[in-house]
């Protein structure tokens, strides 16, 4: 068992969290000295792109469709790699505001965040010239409202945060000053210490259109049936685990609902990486124990480098200064109105009529998948930045007048539907697995995972599992039922191996079939074992 210090900070008698409203909220400042050479160059690059934009404005105005996409292509330039300190030197402030919102777009598309998987930051040794006097003094500092450990997996994360990927951080540390205060004000809301909002960085790096492995999606990594259940809104038009703040305030009911379970933030935290059954199951093997660390050799093995890399990027946030950390500079709109829809909106009737760029759009509205707002289904909120929201009610009318037709065309939004297909996952069973183990780390069902591979309740390891994260998935490819599941290939029935089947009952299913044929047929021996999900050849009947 790793020794800890715990820094404790309990919670009141009523188990609500308590936090000073009144505390300052993080403030990041952009460094003040950087080479003039490099300020030059920035601003080399941003008038560039301001020429860009102007072509692009004469582009569509003169040119037809064809020419403007030569045009375009020939004279675009690598945004993504722009670095953008410096842009404060220039004076449009509603240049600021396009470049800043493209420029943010495109920091969340190019940024990773680790590269090292946060679950084995604690097999490794990371060394620091910091005294480990000063990092718990640090934390000590820090004065949250939940436990704060110390101890060697602690600091190997404290270290890869602030010295292991410095631009990489500077980048989260940019976006941060954008995201962090407005998911402090809606933790605010539900009476949540603040300090979670740091676990938006460990679960996207503040990317809006991050996707996992297991297909978990947006800032705040929900997987499909845990955004439905806490009333996030996914269709084939709109998807609101990519929307920040609707995802934020998901966040914040999962989180007290787990805190409520469990009574411990550290295990609350934990539950959003694994799931209250993983969390519970561990508490059961370590003896019933509530305490972080105590059941920690008996969590996932990602959920045990999870909580340590909460602390380390809260560390971060706080501290980033003492590692000469600098946040990239990312100005943006001093606000957004919200603007009600109630028909269907597409973002290029938007732009025509305001001036705001499709990106800028899409940076404030990400989950519209296709640039559409369904308005007609119920009520969905467009966020435009406030200059263009003149424009906006001025022109409101013919907003929804112009080219209605043809954005919302049947064959327009036929393929549209056509394009939600589900979204497929392969898993390849590990050793130990169960359905119950897989459904619960997809967010599925066990039925419908066995309705999907055709099998039983009978997994075995190596096998591959079809799995459907969006909710839907093709019909089964067997049944467990009476019917045989069976299709037709070159002149053969193939037939798909159910739960309990053997040879003997799969050829007293066909006329005129022994075993001994369906062996010659797929190559099997006496001794050869079938299992759910395999496909066998039958010979098909005269």
């Amino acid at each position: 068992m790793t020794a800890a210090v715990l820094i404790s900070l309990p919670i009141n008698v009523s188990g609500k969290p308590k936090h000073d409203k009144e505390k300052k909220k993080i403030t990041l400042f952009a460094s003040q000295d950087r080479k003039s050479l490099i300020r030059e160059r920035d601003s080399l690059v941003l008038a560039n792109e301001a020429l860009m934009m102007e072509l692009d404005s004469l582009y569509r105005k003169y040119a037809d469709l064809e020419v403007y996409e030569e045009l375009a292509e020939a004279d675009s330039i690598n945004m993504g790699a722009m670095d953008m300190d410096g842009i404060e030197s220039i004076s449009d402030t509603s240049f600021i505001s396009r470049d800043s919102l493209l420029s943010l777009w495109y920091q969340q598309r190019n940024l990773n965040l680790m590269e090292i998987e946060p679950s084995d930051i604690d097999t490794i040794e990371m060394v620091s010239d910091i005294p480990d006097s000063v990092y718990i003094s640090r934390l000590q500092k820090l004065n949250p409202y939940i436990s704060v450990p110390y101890n060697r997996i602690i600091r190997n994360h404290i270290v890869y945060y602030t010295q292991k990927m410095p631009e990489k951080m500077e980048r989260i540390l940019g976006l941060a000053t954008y995201y962090i205060p407005i998911f402090e004000e809606i933790f605010d809301q539900y009476d949540m210490p603040l300090e979670l909002t740091a676990m938006a960085v460990i679960e996207s790096a503040l990317n809006t259109k991050a996707v996992s492995r297991a297909r978990a999606k947006g800032m705040w990594q929900f997987m499909y049936s845990t955004a439905k259940r806490y009333g996030l809104t996914i269709n084939s038009y709109v998807d609101e685990r990519f929307d920040p703040i609707a995802s934020a305030h998901a966040a914040a009911r999962y989180l007290r609902d787990s805190y409520l379970i469990f009574g411990d933030w550290s295990l609350a935290i934990a539950s959003y990486n694994c799931g209250a059954g993983n969390v519970n199951k561990a508490i059961r093997r370590s003896g019933g124990s509530k305490d972080f660390w105590e059941i920690y050799p008996y969590l996932p093995r990602e959920t045990r480098g999870y909580v340590p890399s909460f602390f380390a990027a809260l560390y971060a946030m706080k501290y980033y200064k003492e590692h000469n950390l600098t946040p990239e500079f990312i100005p943006m709109p001093p606000h957004t109105d919200t603007i009600k829809v109630n028909k269907m909106l597409h973002f290029e009737q938007i732009a025509h009529y305001t001036g705001a760029s499709i990106e800028e759009l899409r940076t404030h509205n990400p989950q519209y998948l296709h640039d559409i707002i369904p308005g007609t289904e119920k009520e969905y909120i467009l966020q435009l930045p406030y200059q263009y929201t003149g424009a906006f009610i001025d022109h409101e009318k013919e907003i929804y007048a112009y080219k209605d037709s043809v954005y919302f065309s049947p064959a327009a939004m036929k393929q549209i539907q056509q394009s939600a297909e589900p979204s497929k996952i392969t898993h390849r069973v590990k050793r130990g697995e169960t359905l119950s183990h897989i459904a619960l780390r997809y967010g599925v069902t066990v039925k419908n995972i066995q309705r999907w591979n055709g099998i039983g309740t009978r997994i075995r390891e190596g096998q591959r599992l079809a799995i459907y994260t969006n909710g839907s998935g093709p019909s089964a490819k067997s049944s467990s039922g009476g019917k045989v599941s069976t299709s037709v290939s070159n002149g053969y029935v193939m037939y798909t191996v159910r739960s309990g089947d053997n040879l003997w009952n799969i050829a007293k299913k066909f006329s005129g079939v022994s075993v001994s044929d369906i062996q010659r047929l797929n190559g099997l021996s006496k001794n050869s074992k079938i299992y759910p999900g395999k496909k066998l050849k039958i010979k098909k009947a005269n």
